[in-house]
């Protein structure tokens, strides 16, 4: 376990590989840990870090420390104790929205944006997360089971803050981050999950016709956590998406669709 203060507050963290810097965050319903395998992925050639954000996994849960604004603040901070100059960023619904108000604050410092279940505007996201509550509630809304069979993953999940969850949520479902995203200029590629049911994967469209800069794929098999329900899809898309600059090379292959699930 890794871990920094900040603000007086401690931050956990991972890191694995070697390699240009790579730094996920995750959202609400989990912490670094679902990151791990896409750690592993990406280690040969990338430097690769996932932090808890606070009120998440096992950094500080103090009520004052939650908000989009804040994590964006916390990141900003973390990569600058860290000695990170620039970095290419994926988060995940919260964390993809911390990924795109970092990027319009700190654009010199993001090289490009992978964006997982974005909720571009409010109204995307499932009105029951809002008054989900426990982890075990989002869990059904998510039709009743986990991405993955990993009881550690749950069990990450369940440290949350279940009043961060529902105050970040509520934060995020009165957003429209459209003219954020067209003030972004680096590379960005957005993936969805066709069977989500937390986020409207049509964010996809919306997304595409806000900037040219955008490509957005969704994966067919999908619910909210594309990383993990097709994890072979996901991770050859995120490493392709960081080795080119033509967004439209970005695809899923049909050679993928037949060999990996």
């Amino acid at each position: 376990m890794s871990a920094i203060v900040i603000d007086d507050g401690l931050i956990h963290y991972e890191s694995w590989g070697r390699g240009t810097p790579l730094i996920l965050l995750h959202g609400w319903l989990g912490s670094w840990r679902y990151w791990m395998p896409t750690m592993e992925e990406l280690s040969e050639r990338h430097r690769t870090y996932a932090l808890d954000l606070w009120g998440f996994g096992d950094s500080d849960k103090s009520m004052d420390r939650h908000g989009v604004e804040k994590y964006v603040d916390l990141l900003k901070d973390f990569m600058d104790d860290l000695g990170i100059t620039r970095a290419a960023l994926v988060g995940h619904s919260l964390g993809a929205t911390v990924a795109v108000k970092f990027a319009v604050a700190n654009p010199d410092q993001v090289t490009r944006l992978m964006l997982v279940s974005l909720p571009v505007v409010g109204e995307a996201i499932n009105r029951r997360l809002l008054t989900a509550g426990s982890t075990s509630r989002l869990g059904r809304l998510l039709g009743g089971r986990w991405p993955v069979d990993h009881e550690e993953v749950l069990m990450e999940a369940e440290k949350a803050s279940e009043k961060v969850i529902a105050l970040t949520v509520q934060a995020c479902a009165e957003l429209d981050l459209r003219e954020n995203l067209r003030q972004i200029e680096v590379p960005l590629l957005a993936v969805y999950g066709e069977k989500d049911n937390l986020v409207d994967p049509s964010q996809a469209r919306l997304l595409e016709n806000t900037a040219s800069n955008i490509r957005s794929i969704t994966l067919p098999e999908s619910r909210h956590f594309p990383m993990l329900d097709e994890a072979s899809k996901f991770h050859r898309l995120l490493r392709d998406f960081l080795a080119t600059d033509d967004l439209e090379s970005l695809t899923l292959k049909e050679e993928w669709r037949r060999r990996t699930h």
